[in-house]
């Protein structure tokens, strides 16, 4: 299971039983399919094949309803199989039961007998009942059953023939081919059960068969009593499903069951066996081998990159397993879906003899599991490649660990059915995709993308400022005199303590929606208008977006400094798009300040770069200075497109943010550092953090409290008190200036740092504006405005979850009771700190109330006799409730 939750699977990383059976009897020849159960079975089975395998499938149903459900299905399948013969007249039908005809109980054997009774002229149609429902397992047994459904209900000739019984598991197309050529080319007489050579990779033919013409017939399935020895490759199918077993007990015919042969070693154990049988091994099959080892060796310097994910079907599994264990490649995560007996026990002892000789530890090998499960062990086990079917495409995206499509399902590209892995060939070919795909993963950010990337922009695209060193027009990089950075931080709200954070006026572009770390307090949210807090933003913005909303704020803002870019994600996970920000916005303004915010795990690529742009103030987030307390905090860290968690990805973190922090420093860029204080996890530590980064040349701290986030790891995390945060700031502040007025602001924040007024530069609400004026309804819409206006305690901006008395802020809303607007947000000092610092309230109570004066109402979740009782002295009605803010202001205004 892929989460702590008892019997739930997110993603299964399989397909039903029936599914696997209807694809053993596309081996059989002129063999029909039905299902005994509701239609959406067929429905489902035919698209996830059919797109597997790019031809028609054509499967019944009984069509089974809530009728069927309650009184039986028998009529159900009489009539479908009645069907089935006049439009199809198979040899063979095979009915495969559901979840739905098990549960309620059918009888398939006796129905069929029935049908038999009632239907003399259709006796000579062979019809093989089939268990398969599924919860009995996953498309690997359907599959398994399915064959000994067929051998246990066909009557078998005895007499001896000479021949060997050939049983696969699900196999491809392809590799069913190679292994007929293989059987004939070493002149074994032998009998293939299930053959899908053809039925499921057919050739474009003038006229189209419904019925399938290929596979395997009745009469060579009846001969298989009578053969000489039984070879079924798989090892993983209980012996209560395996035909070999079952040959051997009803007809005394001796058998092996050997490993599917992919690998050097696997596909020895089968020529010598076929060899032991009486067969010769041609020239070209020892050809083919020696081309193999001079592959293995060839790659064999590259194979040790690889720390490979392995998924799907058991054999499968196990045969990737081998072929990797041969050549040097590490699976470190080996799962299936399939609850199989051995699993583990068969494949552990493999993938650790391969581990240890490149002192890999951690392995992860399960059954019965997911892909929420896979993504689990592949972060553990730091997996780079993964090899399994398409399903496993989102967390390949997700991890960006690239993934080479095997097995089944393969819907997002062509040519599944033509895959092939056994033999000394298919294995070769395997191993060539496997190395080339670890190969162009190492190679994809190098030489040519490098040269792009980190050197072309310095001389091509980077902002430019006339001067007299600059010659005739040439380019040169943005920099700034000392003093003019000293100016623009006593312009900077957020880097200076005095006046500036009430007189200078930022914005935040929200241009940087990627992130490439996981914090455990964060959750970036991208459509949020009223939360407030980083990480939120109503929007994402383009480059050119961001430069037409800064006219618009410029324009009306004159007050306007700084442009900062702060998110959602992180400025330097998205660094094209910031960089043609501040370049379009640079020639707009060449007098604007610029900011930003990052986590720090690009700086040493970046930092340079940043100074070119003309950054000249960045800010830093460092919550700790020790990769242990560092782990506490971050769930995963993705650099270089590789993704670690634990100790290792706060110590590239850390190390990012040091050597970041020092070249900023050095190049005399104005360097803040935000630090979460985090109860039971950091706190004692902060003292340490401040200290180290003073030493590397920060000039300011931040150190802030966290806002717990609904859906992070660190929502129930408590919350160290107001008087905690700020003996921490005192303790702090002996050692480095501390900032004492942070609004922990979003990610499209406008205005000063008392007053957002982001709301009236959105997309929508310009758009209203202008729509209005152009219609010269502005004067009408300003008479017309809704005429409750309400003040909300909250903490979130989402919930009245705030104490009157413990309110920083207060959302001011107006509504009418059926329409609801924000209106701004207005701080003000609490009118209670709690024990540490009572005081006299007076005061404070009366400044509370003056900030609202203007207001009906204040919605709180709670307020005492006091306050109550002067807000209604002055005509605002005091109201205590628990409810999300637009659902409670409605309410309430339209109660006033």
């Amino acid at each position: 299971m892929g989460m702590n939750v008892t019997e739930l699977n997110v993603n299964p990383c399989k397909c039903c039983t029936p599914l696997g059976a209807v694809t053993a009897l596309y081996g059989i020849k002129k063999c029909m399919s039905i299902l005994h159960g509701s239609q959406g079975c067929s429905t489902y089975i035919r698209r996830h094949m059919a797109t597997h395998y790019n031809e028609p499938i054509d499967i019944a149903s009984s069509s089974m309803t809530e009728q069927g459900t309650v009184f039986g299905g028998e009529q159900n399948l009489i009539k479908g199989l009645e069907n089935l013969i006049q439009q199809y007249h198979p040899e063979v039908i095979g009915v495969a039961t559901t979840c739905l005809a098990e549960t309620i109980g059918e009888d398939i054997s006796g129905i069929i007998d029935h049908f038999y009774q009632s239907h003399e002229m259709c006796r000579n149609v062979k019809i093989i009942p089939i268990s398969s429902p599924s919860y009995a397992g996953t498309q690997f047994e359907g599959f398994f059953r399915a064959l000994y459904g067929i051998v246990t209900h066909v009557e078998m000739d005895t007499a001896p023939n000479g021949k060997i019984n050939i049983i696969t598991g699900p196999i491809t197309p392809a590799d069913t081919r190679w292994l007929k050529i293989l059987l004939d080319a070493m002149k074994i007489q032998y009998i293939l059960l299930p053959d899908v050579s053809e039925n499921l990779d057919g050739g474009h033919g003038i006229q189209y068969d419904r019925l399938p013409q290929g596979g395997t017939s009745v009469d060579d399935i009846a001969h298989m009593g009578g053969a000489r020895y039984t070879i079924e490759l798989g090892t993983f199918v209980g012996e209560e499903w395996s035909p070999a077993v079952y040959l051997q007990q009803q007809f005394g015919i001796p058998y092996s069951r050997l490993d599917v042969p992919c690998g050097l070693q696997a596909v020895d154990s089968l020529l010598n066996k076929l060899r032991e049988l009486g067969g010769t091994i041609p020239t070209s099959i020892q050809k083919e081998r020696e081309r193999f080892l001079d592959a293995m060796i060839d790659s064999h310097k590259y194979s040790a990159l690889g720390r490979a994910a392995i998924f799907g079907e058991p054999d499968f599994v196990k045969g990737v397993v081998n072929l990797c264990c041969e050549n040097g490649i590490i699976p470190t995560a080996v799962i299936t879906g399939s609850v199989c007996k051995g699993f583990e026990e068969q494949l552990r002892p493999l993938a650790e003899k391969a581990a240890g000789v490149q002192f890999v530890e951690n392995i992860q090998i399960k059954s019965d599991m997911d892909f929420a499960g896979l993504e689990e062990c592949m972060v553990k086990t730091h997996a780079n490649i993964m090899i399994g079917n398409s399903d496993g495409r989102r967390v390949s995206r997700k991890l960006t660990v690239p993934l080479i499509r095997f097995g089944f399902p393969i819907h997002d590209i062509v040519g599944g059915q033509r895959l092939r892995m056994l033999g000394y060939e298919g294995s070769l070919v395997l191993l060539d995709r496997i190395v080339n795909t670890l190969l162009l993963q190492r190679n994809k950010s190098f030489r040519q993308d490098m040269y792009d990337a980190y050197y072309l922009p310095l001389v091509q695209n980077e902002p430019a400022v006339e001067s007299a060193a600059a010659g005739k027009g040439m380019k040169v990089a943005v920099s700034y005199a000392e003093k003019d950075i000293k100016k623009r931080t006593q312009e900077h709200p957020c880097f200076t303590c005095g006046s500036g954070k009430q007189k200078y006026a930022r914005m935040h572009l929200p241009v940087a929606p990627k992130c490439n770390i996981q914090c455990n307090y964060c959750l970036r949210n991208y459509d949020c208008p009223n939360e407030s807090r980083p990480g939120v933003t109503t929007e994402i913005l383009t480059p050119e977006e961001c430069l037409n909303k800064f006219k618009q704020v410029k324009k009306m803002m004159p007050n306007l400094t700084v442009v900062g870019i702060a998110g959602p994600g992180d400025a330097l996970a998205n660094f094209e798009e910031v960089s043609k920000a501040v370049m379009l916005i640079r020639q707009e303004d060449p007098t604007i300040t610029f900011c930003l915010s990052t986590n720090g795990l690009m700086l040493p690529v970046y930092a340079q770069r940043l100074i070119d742009l003309g950054v000249t103030h960045v800010t830093l987030t460092i919550n700790a200075v020790d990769p242990k307390i560092g782990a506490q905090i971050y769930d995963h860290v993705t650099y270089m497109g590789v993704t670690y968690t634990g100790e290792s990805a706060a110590g590239i973190l850390l190390g990012n943010q040091l050597s970041g922090l020092t070249y900023l420093a050095e190049h005399h860029i104005v360097c803040k550092v935000n630090i979460v204080m985090l109860k039971g996890i950091n706190e004692h530590h902060i003292e340490t953090v401040v200290k180290k980064v003073k030493e590397l040349g920060a000039q300011i701290t931040n150190i802030m409290q966290l806002i717990p986030v609904k859906g992070s790891a660190f929502e129930q995390l408590p919350l160290v008190s107001n008087f905690e945060i700020m003996e921490m700031r005192k303790t702090c502040g002996v050692y480095l200036e501390q900032m004492m007025h942070c609004r922990q602001c979003r990610a499209d924040a406008i205005g000063t740092l008392d007053n957002d007024v982001s709301i009236l530069y959105r997309k929508e609400v310009l758009a209203a504006q202008q729509k209005a004026s152009e219609a010269g309804e502005v004067q009408k819409h300003k008479n017309t405005c809704l005429k409750k206006r309400l003040a909300v305690a909250t903490k979130n901006g989402m919930w009245i979850d705030q104490h009157f008395g413990q309110a920083k802020e207060f959302y001011i809303y107006e509504s009418d009771g059926t329409e609801i607007r924000f209106v701004e947000r207005r701080n003000v000092n609490k009118y209670c700190y709690g024990k540490e610092n009572c005081g006299e309230k007076t005061d404070r109570m009366t400044r509370i109330i003056d900030t609202i004066h203007d207001c009906d109402a204040v919605l709180s979740l709670r307020i005492g006799n006091a306050p109550l009782t002067e807000l209604q002295s002055k005509g605002i009605m005091a109201i205590a409730t628990y409810d999300d803010i637009e659902h409670a202001v409605k309410k309430a205004a339209a109660g006033l």
